[in-house]
């Protein structure tokens, strides 16, 4: 128990310096800015979030506490530095979040046998493409790296639980 408590926090704190980072990297650095803006390398941090879990409902608690961590510390920082925000994206992103347990139980579900599994696999690796190429315009070459990543964890890593 006392090791999954660890572990959530630590999903939540990790969120936070993640969320910190992004806005940062959002005010000074126009590349990096632009990588951690986009869906594509969240979902990617989701899915690796997720597969990890040893439950569904583990994944579903971790990548919750992840995602809200993430986007507190990230406005948080907005609003200090007088950044520049639009309404709408924050909740955007905050339905996101609280929607984002239940993509993790199908994420997690991922790594077993089946049909099923792969389906959600494919569909995970096009919504993340279709995000970068409808919201953000076209891919870009980290997004291949990314959607690379996304593919090797979801259909070749062996993940033991």
């Amino acid at each position: 128990m006392k090791k999954y408590i660890l572990k959530s926090i630590s999903m939540f704190i990790i969120g936070i310096i993640l969320g910190i980072i992004s806005r940062i990297f959002d005010m000074y650095t126009q590349n990096l800015g632009n990588i951690l803006s986009e869906m594509a390398i969240w979902i990617l941090f989701g899915v690796i979030i997720s597969i990890y879990s040893n439950s569904k409902r583990k994944a579903m608690i971790n990548i919750f506490l992840f995602c809200i961590g993430m986007l507190l510390a990230y406005y948080f920082v907005a609003v200090i530095t007088n950044g520049v925000y639009n309404k709408t994206i924050i909740i955007g992103w905050f339905i996101f979040a609280l929607i984002s347990p239940i993509l993790a139980y199908f994420t997690w579900m991922t790594k077993e046998k089946g049909v099923f599994p792969k389906v959600i696999s494919i569909s995970i690796v096009i919504v993340s493409i279709l995000s970068s190429v409808v919201l953000f315009d076209r891919l870009r070459f980290y997004d291949y790296i990314i959607n690379g990543l996304l593919i090797y964890y979801l259909f070749f890593k062996d993940i033991k639980r």
